[in-house]
């Protein structure tokens, strides 16, 4: 099985969305997957333009010339293709978007049902792939993950893709900060890790295991607390750095 994983993340391997992300891929790693893994920030990808030029001059060739050149021949060839993001405005992180935005050269220009209901059959070479959500936010409820999961959801049916399961962290800052305090929640990552397993052994993520990612930290008031609590520090320690009269 071949993985092609983005972290849309701009803190790349130190943001929120890496602690739920690193211990999935080495579950897929643990069950025999190959694994590739981009960071956004590191990636040149333009917004796409909407000229059609890769459906209609070049087909299954955009004329920009940025790194979605290198990333389309691996879209096409990957089994799995997992979207890795924080939540920014209830939808994925910008240069994420972008991304997205520019897999056209994989589709093909012409409309067909599936299941009755619009899509675009997949370009010559291109594999039905599956597709993993894995998302952190910083608000307490599940329900703030709803407008990016529906369109994770909708990515997926245009593509004629499976979408074959989601990892969502609420309040992903408190996770952070309780691991490092060596508080009792390691479960969370073994289950995350426990996801990647199944990924490659069942096809899909087991309903339970993304529960077990999901759960409850800290109960609401707490939660608030301690997030307006670190804001606070850090602007003091900012306040602090710029000096007085600043």
């Amino acid at each position: 099985m071949k993985v092609l994983a983005f972290n849309g993340s701009p803190k790349k391997d130190k943001g929120n969305t890496a602690v739920i992300l690193a211990p999935f891929l080495d579950g897929l790693r643990q069950a025999g997957a190959e694994v590739e893994l981009f960071y956004t920030k590191d990636l040149d990808i333009n917004p796409c333009q909407g000229e059609f030029n890769c459906w209609l001059k070049t087909p299954g060739h955009c004329h920009q010339e940025d790194d979605m050149q290198k990333l389309h021949p691996k879209l096409r060839a990957a089994d799995v293709w997992v979207f890795a993001t924080p939540v920014y405005v209830w939808g994925v992180a910008g240069p994420l978007k972008n991304l997205m935005d520019r897999i056209l050269p994989v589709l093909q220009p012409f409309i067909t049902l599936r299941d009755g209901h619009c899509s675009h059959p997949l370009g010559e070479g291109t594999k039905p792939a599956k597709i993993v959500l894995v998302a952190n936010c910083g608000f307490w409820e599940m329900d703030n993950f709803d407008p990016l999961l529906a369109q994770m959801k909708a990515f997926c049916r245009i593509l004629g893709f499976e979408f074959a399961g989601a990892l969502l962290r609420p309040h992903g800052s408190a996770l952070r900060a309780m691991l490092e305090m060596g508080a009792p929640v390691d479960d969370v990552l073994d289950a995350a890790r426990r996801a990647g397993r199944e990924l490659v052994r069942n096809g899909h993520i087991g309903e339970g295991t993304e529960l077990a990612v999901s759960r409850i930290l800290l109960p609401l008031e707490t939660y608030i607390e301690f997030a307006n609590r670190e804001f606070q520090a850090a602007l003091e320690r900012v306040q602090a750095a710029a000096g007085p009269g600043r």
